[in-house]
């Protein structure tokens, strides 16, 4: 096999904007490393182009946004838009944190590859982070 092959998907775990509250997000990136991926975690208050570019310099496979501010609709738009202008729109956004269920359906429509909103069960986001970049189970 190929090293590339036997590295673990790298996720990106990011909290955009002024929300400062962290504590679901370092949940998630234990959760994630626990369950075999390599993951990079940049902290609170996080600007979508700094994102982007960690993104690109940690060559992620997905980008998981941790967002309880309410702005989780426009930051996810912003976030895909910049990705795909930097020609890296095969990177999976996926979206967790205080997201009402009615704007599920909008975070898909702007790109999100799944939401996770509060109260998804560990297990379902890691199944899900794994049938996005193809990783096998652990």
């Amino acid at each position: 096999m190929a090293e590339s092959e036997q590295r673990p998907a790298r996720v990106l775990v990011a909290k955009p904007g002024l929300d400062g509250h962290d504590r679901g997000a370092k949940i998630v990136a234990r959760t994630l490393r626990d369950a075999g991926f390599e993951v990079v975690y940049t902290g609170i208050r996080q600007r979508v182009e700094d994102i982007v570019s960690i993104a690109l310099q940690e060559d992620v496979a997905v980008v998981g946004l941790s967002i309880l501010s309410g702005a989780h609709v426009a930051l996810t738009a912003r976030v895909v838009d910049a990705l795909r202008a930097a020609d890296a729109g095969d990177i999976a956004v996926v979206v967790g944190g205080t997201i009402p269920r009615a704007d599920v359906p909008k975070l898909l429509e702007c790109g999100a590859a799944a939401v996770f909103p509060t109260s998804t069960p560990l297990e379902t986001l890691v199944t899900e982070i794994r049938a996005l970049t193809g990783s096998a189970a652990r």
